[in-house]
């Protein structure tokens, strides 16, 4: 990140570097105790560099490692215990690491089925990413739901 940036961000641009939608990240400060942005006296969220790099953490963590919302919470726990720096760390030398693509440069479409041994907590996902898919059609159908309930 440039020295020129701004000190604050909105949830918008925070989800366009993330290349997350925006209920994904509100969705994921529920479940992360260290992301938690600051909210303007307006009530908009308010995004400092640290909580962007916490949320560039947990992506990699579910999207790219697979691991499981509470396995990525113990992994996260364990950075911060070794100190926030670690997680830009984490950040550097995962970056280089480029998620798989299909032949026509889209991420690949992840078959839906879960076994049991896939539901233990703080289990990493099968390379397949099963549960990391069925994660994310449970959070579409809560965006629909509050859409349209």
């Amino acid at each position: 990140m440039a020295s020129d940036e701004k000190l604050f961000y909105t949830i918008g641009e925070v989800s366009k570097l993330a290349d997350v939608k925006p209920y994904v990240l509100r969705y994921w400060e529920t479940e992360f105790k260290l992301l938690n942005p600051q909210k303007s006296v307006t009530g908009q969220r308010t995004y400092r560099k640290k909580d962007i790099q916490v949320a560039l953490t947990i992506k990699r963590l579910l999207y790219d490692q697979k691991f499981t919302i509470a396995g990525a919470v113990k992994k996260l726990e364990e950075l911060e215990k070794e100190g926030l720096d670690q997680i830009d760390l984490f950040v550097e030398q995962t970056a280089a690491q480029a998620p798989p693509t299909a032949e026509n440069g889209e991420p690949p479409v992840r078959p839906l089925g879960l076994e049991i041994s896939d539901l233990h907590e703080g289990a990493q996902l099968e390379p397949d990413g099963k549960l990391m898919e069925l994660e994310r059609l449970i959070l579409e159908c809560g965006d629909i739901l509050k859409k349209y309930g």
